[in-house]
């Protein structure tokens, strides 16, 4: 589960995935008849559970609603097509960072390495000695030479270490659904602003307590068929629209990998989805209220999936405050 909303919201290496490369199958076609009625109680107990583009409307304005996934996939080629009126003909785009914010992380990344390398120790110094060699295995299975690993944050670790070693040779372009939404107002003339400033994410994971960054990080360290396999039912359930369930069935599989259960999972899953979803989503609505009312046209906010599902999720918010809702073709 913890993988999943890294997956989610990892801000660099976000790029471009060749299918060839990654094997994965959905892990939903491996559940039991228990894990299955689990997964169907839990989707149905949660807020707007599915659908990938919504519209709102409160009196006269409007907001085109659309969750992304930050890796490219062929399968967007539809959906990009059939977006690019939306697109073009919206009054401002919304995003969770555009190339402005992009260009001002890097430039704080370089003048700032404590964003994310560790000041007062290291990661062999945090870790258990076996767990520091399955750490060093995991990183040079990416390229990442375990001397630099032990200076990073454990956050940052974990984020590198979301995405599975068969997408190494990838990582090199950044064309995500965002990205392309984001190419496609720029071709059209439509204004574009970001939903936060440039290190909202960084310095929410940086606020998260060391012990349950250590945590997540251990949960990164399945081995590559297990990634592979997490990242492949992320994406299908996101193609399905059923963005909740490919949420939830990482949950329900997490004993699985025996890597991190009970409490201790549960804590470290409750501290990053407030820090890194449930307090972004509550400080974006009032700026997409805010642009909403002061563009004559539709605006188009644009966001990761995540964002979209569960009682602090951007739709059940956007209920509450008296937007009528209504879903739309993806």
């Amino acid at each position: 589960m913890i993988r999943t909303l890294l997956a989610c919201l990892a801000l660099a290496g976000l790029a471009t995935m060749a299918q060839a490369a990654c094997e994965g199958r959905d892990l939903r076609s491996t559940l039991t008849a228990t894990e299955r009625q689990t997964l169907a109680v839990a989707v149905a107990a949660t807020p707007y559970p599915a659908g990938n583009r919504w519209r709102a409307t409160r009196g006269g304005d409007v907001i085109e609603i659309l969750g992304t996934v930050h890796l490219d996939d062929p399968r967007l080629a539809g959906p990009a097509a059939r977006l690019r009126p939306l697109v073009r003909d919206a009054g401002l785009v919304l995003l969770e960072m555009t190339e402005t914010e992009r260009a001002d992380l890097m430039r704080a990344m370089q003048s700032d390495p404590t964003l994310l390398v560790l000041d007062d120790t290291t990661l062999p110094e945090l870790m258990e000695e076996d767990d520091w060699q399955r750490l060093s295995d995991a990183a040079r299975a990416r390229g990442l030479p375990p001397f630099m690993v032990a200076r990073f944050r454990p956050w940052y670790v974990a984020m590198l270490l979301s995405f599975p070693p068969c997408l190494k040779a990838e990582l090199a372009e950044q064309n995500g659904f965002d990205a392309q939404i984001e190419s496609m107002a720029r071709e059209a003339g439509t204004p574009l602003r970001a939903l936060e400033p440039y290190d909202t994410a960084f310095r929410a994971f940086d606020r998260v307590p060391r012990a349950a960054q250590l945590d997540m990080m251990l949960t990164s360290l399945t081995d590559a068929g297990t990634s592979e396999d997490q990242l492949a039912t992320l994406l299908a359930a996101y193609f399905d629209e059923d963005h909740a369930a490919g949420w939830i069935v990482n949950e329900i599989l997490a004993p699985r990998t025996g890597v991190l259960e009970g409490e201790a999972a549960e804590a470290a899953f409750a501290t990053l989805t407030e820090a890194l979803l449930d307090a972004r989503n509550r400080a974006w609505i009032p700026r997409i209220e805010e642009a909403a009312a002061a563009t004559d046209a539709p605006v188009l906010a644009a966001f990761g999936a995540a964002h979209l599902h569960g009682e602090a999720g951007v739709l059940n918010l956007l209920d509450e405050a008296g937007w009528t809702l209504e879903r739309q073709r993806f």
